[in-house]
């Protein structure tokens, strides 16, 4: 796959040091992370104010300001900016439930790959809740939870930025999604 050498070997020029990597990276993989950013906003309310453009810049500069990082392919990027994303979303939501005092909190519809149930909105603030007490249980579920939800990765990617076989990522995947669902419907 041509496109998925060229951003690895950006992505590796980039970790070398060379200051012009990072301008050749955007319009490599600007499509897929604006494609991943208006998935994620567009179950969002109609009145809110974070657009998908923003969510993409927002996150690109946090990821090329990294420093000391190596990258080591596209997967290992996208599940960077899976975190980060997510990040952004989740320091948004807080910041708006904080402003209203006590307000509706920001819901994220989960797409079918997570597949809770369908139509089902769930609060993003709580899915990131429950992200932070599956990592203490088990990091790798809430690794592939945050590369397949926030990421859009497919099985197959999250299996090579993970270093796993695509059929433990699909064990752990089921097991993460069942999880997270009783988490989630119990605390709501």
């Amino acid at each position: 796959m041509p496109q998925t050498k060229d951003v690895t070997h950006v992505l590796r020029e980039l970790s070398n040091g060379d200051s012009d990597a990072a301008a050749r990276l955007m319009p490599l993989v600007y499509d897929e992370l604006r494609k991943l950013s208006q998935g994620y906003l567009q179950n969002e309310r109609p009145d809110h104010t974070l657009q998908a453009t923003a969510l993409v810049h927002e996150a690109y500069i946090r990821l090329v300001d990294w420093e000391n990082v190596t990258w080591q392919n596209r997967a290992h990027f996208f599940a960077a900016a899976a975190q980060v994303m997510r990040r952004i979303l989740v320091d948004y939501a807080r910041e708006k439930n904080a402003q209203k005092r006590g307000g509706q909190w920001t819901k994220l519809s989960l797409d079918e790959a997570v597949s809770f149930a369908k139509q089902k909105e769930v609060d993003l603030v709580a899915l990131d809740d429950a992200l932070e007490v599956l990592a203490q249980l088990d990091a790798v579920q809430s690794k592939i939870v945050e590369l397949r939800f926030f990421g859009g990765l497919t099985i197959e990617e999250t299996a090579e930025a993970l270093s796993i076989s695509p059929a433990t990522v699909k064990r752990e995947w089921t097991l993460a999604k069942a999880w997270l669902h009783k988490t989630i419907v119990r605390g709501a």
